[in-house]
């Protein structure tokens, strides 16, 4: 199957890139840090909620993205704990705008059958945006496309502080002696345990850093930044990363395929030569 037979390209570009894309190579879970709404108001001269609205239609457009390319999971990195240090006007107004999304795209995000996650530290969060994210969550739990996963007051330490913590508290409850965790415990006490790790991982704004988002999650993610801001994150930037995902060998800590076959050659080589 062809990508422009599950995604109706807009224009030439598009038609382009869609032409180009291997849909059997497809990452199966994305992850974006979306980053540069402030910078792309200032270089407009708009107040920095401006950067904000126009990057939450951004959003949209890489949600329906992925959904007609099914791609498995989607995640977004929306609100970090460290943003409750912002002026509170502006974190009011990231409240606000999230209600809004809510219930504006809710029921096309239900009609596209995708189901709906939140990670991190609800508790924290504002009574009316609880409420309403758990409405959301319960409305989309049985649907069976794309997972979307909203990263909302989250923190990648304060994630895992979280895993070892019921860990802990677990262990206490079964009276147990002796404590130890191995990679697979830590993955099921994680936020997002049952899912698959991200393959790819998107930077907008061309910040070279992770900033606490999925430090466990993205240890052989497929890192791709890119200079342009989010608002302006288009599905033309969203194919190409994905056609540069394409391009990557995941080796995983391992050799390529044609290097390992040189190097396992070679090691049989040398074995011939010394029993000869």
């Amino acid at each position: 199957m062809k990508a422009s037979e599950l995604l109706k390209p807009a224009n030439r570009e598009e038609a382009a890139l869609l032409d180009k894309l291997d849909v059997k190579r497809l990452p199966r879970h994305v992850a974006v840090i979306m980053d540069g709404n402030g910078r792309w108001a200032q270089k407009r001269h708009l107040p920095r909620v401006a950067g904000h609205r126009a990057g939450v239609k951004t959003a949209r457009t890489v949600i329906e993205t992925c959904s007609h390319l099914r791609i498995s999971c989607l995640t977004l990195y929306a609100f970090s704990m460290e943003n409750w240090r912002r002026p509170q006007a502006e974190v009011d107004f990231l409240m606000r705008l999230l209600r809004e999304y809510l219930k504006r795209e809710l029921p096309e995000i239900h009609k596209n059958n995708v189901r709906l996650l939140v990670i991190g530290r609800p508790e924290q969060l504002p009574e009316g945006v609880r409420a309403d994210i758990q409405d959301a969550m319960k409305l989309t739990a049985r649907n069976t496309g794309l997972t979307l996963i909203v990263a909302l007051n989250y923190g990648g330490r304060a994630e895992l502080v979280d895993a070892f913590n019921a860990m802990l508290d677990n262990a206490r409850k079964n009276c147990l002696s002796a404590f130890s965790a191995d990679e697979q415990a830590i993955s099921e006490h994680l936020y997002t345990a049952g899912l698959p790790d991200p393959d790819l991982l998107i930077r907008t704004s061309g910040e070279m850093r992770v900033s606490n988002f999925l430090l466990w999650q993205i240890a052989y993610a497929e890192i791709y930044v890119t200079e342009t801001l989010w608002p302006d994150f288009s599905r033309p930037r969203l194919l190409e990363a994905f056609l540069d995902f394409q391009k990557r060998e995941r080796r995983y800590g391992g050799l390529s395929s044609a290097k390992g076959r040189a190097v396992s050659a070679a090691a049989g080589k040398a074995s011939q030569e010394s029993e000869d």
